[in-house]
């Protein structure tokens, strides 16, 4: 079977975003083909704001999520595999997951289509707001957070 990352991703996502809160990832900074502004990088983990006023061309599949962000004023496209995220939460309460753990990277882990997109979202940026705030903060999960194995 395929992994179910992809679908609890969304499903938290979705949940999160219609309870009228700001959904965040922590992502491993290190997992292959992530691209994301390593300034922010803290023990290899790196905390994304992708609320919808914040992540400008949003796109989650089963494969990756990337987007359009300003860090520290200078625009940015990021590119996370899904296989990297580690925790999905609301910033107001800390509800949300943690995963058990980053799926392995398979070779093929970044297909030919998500290579298009993104070399599509590089050519014409979306300036989204800046979310210079939420991104410093430090990694720390909310202790309530159940993991998802």
């Amino acid at each position: 079977m395929t992994s179910n990352r992809p679908y609890l991703l969304r499903a938290f996502y979705d949940w999160i975003v219609d309870n009228q809160c700001t959904p965040h990832i922590v992502v491993d900074a290190e997992y292959p083909a992530v691209e994301v502004p390593r300034q922010f990088v803290q023990q290899g983990q790196i905390v994304l704001n992708v609320s919808p006023s914040a992540a400008a061309n949003f796109l989650m599949d089963n494969d990756a999520l990337s987007f359009n962000a300003r860090f520290s004023g200078q625009p940015m496209q990021v590119y996370v595999p899904i296989s990297a995220v580690l925790a999905i939460y609301a910033r107001e309460n800390g509800e949300g997951t943690i995963f058990s753990e980053p799926d392995l990277p398979q070779d093929d882990e970044v297909s030919e289509e998500h290579a298009q997109t993104h070399e599509a979202m590089t050519e014409d940026p979306v300036e989204a707001p800046s979310t210079e705030k939420e991104t410093s903060e430090k990694t720390k999960k909310p202790s309530h957070l159940r993991v998802i194995k």
